[in-house]
């Protein structure tokens, strides 16, 4: 396959964000890409190695900051020399980005319906706005949302349907190239097999090429024609998805096919395993390889330190469970417009969490499973009083947690921490990553800030954000989407709590990395 008959292609990419420093690290180095028309290319790799940076400076989405060399091309044509007009129909008409995080491309203020005839009236001011909204339910419905949420507003969906909203907006002006950055990420299993479908579907009526950012070895295997795997900014390997599953040749493909073996295996946990650096953190490489260092230390076997303790926590367990749920309820009334209220007497009610009772012995761990919208994240964040229920009881180490007052309940915070479903929400903007993992020794009094730097320095290690002093002073928006899950892990970690409730705290992480943070976690 040439560059002359490629829908897309990327030569020699390199893409460098200034650093306080003053010094600028390669976050992508020389990447070379090729998409034929109707193909779908799976990019694979850790949280930052450089996936997303590629698909946005693809897209020219980047800073103006940013330093940008090399050449992207789509159907013969200079991406980086298009003008602001030409620019703007490219984006969205030809190529539209699915992004990692929902929350980024919804606007809060405005419903899922407004958002759709505002990108097809931008694109497409001809259609009248009875036709605009009848393409619109369309593609809505085409996701698994009914018509009957059109008018609702962002924070009325769960994660995984708002990443269901961005997949819709993206496919509303039949794109001929879908730049997909973790489309699945919230999504549960059977959701997100039929969101890919539904986009391998559309790819194969439509000619539609797909870039497949992505994790999930098991996704892409399924789903692509051919798989990049990208490691320190570069892609290490490529080719055909079989040939590489089956006869990997760098390293480092071969230890993310043995990861995600392991985790779907659940392998002799005595294996040695690698011990993991985060790609591209420092900058600085080996001039042979650049998964040389990590893979030189790949005979160093995994601690069983914490999967001793949780056998030893079971064992001396007393009687009394560390939680208990009963009849736990979280009804919410939907609020009614003027006629609503004037003709009707009942509001609608949406039980988001109806009658749910469960036990959680001390040193226990318990799976929570069920489809995006179910109402998992909702239970979790009544058990710890982060909403109020309303009705049922949540007792915590004996206490009734639902009976106690604000303050009251804060108390016990310590001993309950939450690792949130997005991390990109959850962390302060204008605080390092030091600053947010350290602030809960700060807010419990557990350790001033000498040794709170020496916890917080020990705490990135084990999340595999190392060098341990760059990221100590990064903020959260130079960090990617997995290493903001790895911050968000380490903060819930760092007070030592008797309970920890996970929302899909590895869902944006490679399968090498899940590895890592579930042994940290058990």
């Amino acid at each position: 396959m040439t560059n002359d008959y490629a829908l897309f292609s990327v030569e020699n990419l390199r893409v460098a964000y200034p650093q306080r420093r003053g010094q600028a690290g390669w976050a992508v180095d020389g990447v070379s890409l090729t998409l034929q028309p109707g193909e779908k290319l799976g990019l694979v790799g850790e949280s930052g190695c450089g996936k997303s940076t590629l698909g946005r400076a693809a897209m020219r989405l980047l800073p103006e900051s940013t330093l940008i060399e090399g050449r992207v091309c789509f159907a013969g044509e200079s991406v980086f020399d298009m003008n602001a007009s030409r620019l703007r129909r490219f984006r969205g008409e030809a190529v539209a980005l699915i992004f990692q995080d929902p929350m980024t491309r919804l606007d809060p203020l405005m419903t899922v319906g407004e958002h759709c005839i505002e990108t097809l009236q931008a694109h497409r001011p001809n259609l009248s706005k009875a036709q605009a909204k009848k393409r619109a339910i369309e593609i809505l419905e085409a996701v698994k949302i009914p018509a009957s949420r059109w008018s609702q507003f962002p924070h009325e969906f769960s994660g995984g349907m708002r990443q269901r909203v961005a997949i819709a907006l993206a496919l509303l002006l039949d794109p001929k190239l879908i730049v997909a950055d973790e489309p699945t990420t919230s999504l549960d299993v059977t959701v997100a097999a039929q969101i890919m479908q539904e986009l391998t579907r559309i790819c194969a009526e439509r000619g539609t090429a797909i870039l497949l950012i992505s994790h999930d070895l098991a996704m892409v295997g399924e789903y692509c024609d051919r798989i990049a795997v990208m490691y320190g900014g570069k892609v290490v390997e490529t080719g055909p998805v079989q040939e590489v599953f089956q006869q990997p040749q760098h390293e480092y493909t071969r230890s993310l096919l043995k990861a995600a073996l392991h985790i779907q295996k659940e392998e002799d946990r005595g294996k040695k395993a690698l011990r993991l650096r985060s790609g591209n953190a420092s900058g600085r490489r080996p001039n042979d390889c650049v998964y040389a260092e990590r893979s030189r230390s790949a005979q160093e076997p995994l601690q069983e330190e914490g999967r001793e303790q949780k056998d030893n926590r079971l064992q001396s367990s007393p009687n009394s469970p560390l939680l208990t749920v009963t009849n736990l309820q979280q009804h919410y009334s939907l609020e009614s417009n003027l006629l609503e209220q004037l003709f009707s007497r009942k509001r609608d009610v949406i039980k988001a969490v109806d009658g749910v009772s469960l036990q959680l012995e001390r040193g226990e761990i318990l799976g929570l499973v069920g489809e995006s919208g179910c109402g998992k994240s909702t239970l979790s964040r009544t058990i710890l009083q982060l909403i109020p229920s309303t009705g049922g009881k949540v007792e915590f180490q004996g206490i009734d947690l639902t009976a106690l007052d604000r303050d009251a309940v804060r108390k016990h915070r310590r001993q309950m921490q939450m690792v949130f479903q997005d991390p990109h929400a959850c962390l302060n903007p204008m605080m390092t990553v030091g600053q947010s993992i350290a602030d809960p020794l700060f807010i419990h009094k557990l350790a001033k800030a000498p040794e709170a730097k020496r916890q917080v320095m020990a705490m990135l290690e084990r999340v595999g954000l190392t060098p341990g002093e760059d990221f100590f002073r990064r903020y959260p928006g130079e960090l990617s989407g997995g290493q903001q899950q790895r911050v968000a892990i380490a903060r819930a970690l760092i007070t030592r709590p008797q309970l920890i409730i996970c929302d899909e705290p590895v869902s944006m992480l490679d399968a090498s990395v899940q590895t890592q943070v579930l042994e940290l976690m058990l």
